[in-house]
């Protein structure tokens, strides 16, 4: 194993048991900041610019002031520097808004080895249940003071859901909407295959987090004579699906082997989708 790392801006590279968050710090007590995890590869954070560009989305719907991205990528140089060329890496940069009262934001990165467990599933795949979120599908983009699509530090309902099926003896769970919509998982996106048709959730529409891997993934389906689509789908819809994925930075693309206890036939797209990431 790699030694854990940690940076932080107008710090450089800390001791991993040095302090970083002040005690009154608004991304430790209320959860107000941002975060993006990339996957380390080949010693480079893989579609850096698509998470910046996603973290500066978010970070102008949260009113968080973020240094320029010249200085965020200075901040993952110095982290992912010496990292081993061949040793896959979590590489995690976080901006709170800073102490309470005022002041400047925190901003830090962190980098660790992808753990081998989430390397195993992307070949054994994953077991998922349905879990319901308790609002309409299209209703949080219609509040205009509920910031939608943000990869928030607020993770408590996403940690809520992980502990539900840890209890319950799956993987990962999969959220449906009160109108009966899967949206996503609490931290991935769903993509299935339709005919020849490769689909995942509108998240415009529904206000989930539109996912760099899913939209790597779609935007290179014409590669392997699909096409990409985004559509709503039921619980139902999901199980008449040729194939089952979730699709994050880290995991990068797992099959989904058993939907709400139905085992589910593996997919004979897995590993070419697989490849087309760069996962293996």
């Amino acid at each position: 194993m790699v030694a854990s790392r940690i940076a932080v801006l107008g710090r450089g590279v800390v001791p991993a048991t040095e302090p970083v968050l002040r005690g009154n710090d608004l991304g430790a007590l209320h959860g107000d900041g941002l975060f993006e995890t990339m996957h380390l590869r080949d010693g480079r954070p893989w579609l850096r610019t698509a998470h910046l560009a996603r973290l500066r989305t978010g970070a102008a719907a949260l009113e968080l002031p973020l240094p320029p991205d010249a200085v965020l990528v200075d901040l993952l140089d110095a982290v992912v520097d010496g990292w081993p060329a061949g040793v896959e890496g979590a590489l995690r940069l976080v901006c709170t808004r800073g102490p309470e009262g005022g002041g400047l934001p925190t901003v830090y990165a962190t980098l660790a080895e992808v753990p081998a467990a989430a390397k195993r599933l992307r070949h054994t795949g994953v077991t998922v249940a349905t879990l319901p979120l308790g609002v309409p599908a299209t209703a949080r983009p219609e509040l205009s003071w509920l910031p939608t699509g943000i990869k928030s530090i607020s993770y408590a309902t996403n940690s809520a859901a992980r502990r539900w099926a840890a209890r319950n003896g799956v993987d990962d769970v999969l959220w449906v909407s009160t109108d009966g919509y899967l949206l996503e998982a609490p931290g991935a996106n769903v993509v299935w295959l339709d005919g020849d048709t490769l689909c995942t959730v509108p998240a415009a529409r529904t206000g989930i987090l539109p996912g760099t891997t899913c939209g790597r993934l779609l935007d290179q389906a014409a590669e392997l004579g699909l096409t990409p689509a985004e559509r709503m789908v039921t619980p139902a819809g999901l199980h008449a699906a040729a194939g089952v994925w979730l699709t994050s930075s880290v995991r990068g693309l797992v099959e989904v082997r058993t939907l709400d206890g139905t085992p589910r036939p593996p997919s004979p797209h897995t590993p070419r989708l697989r490849e087309l990431l760069g996962f293996t």
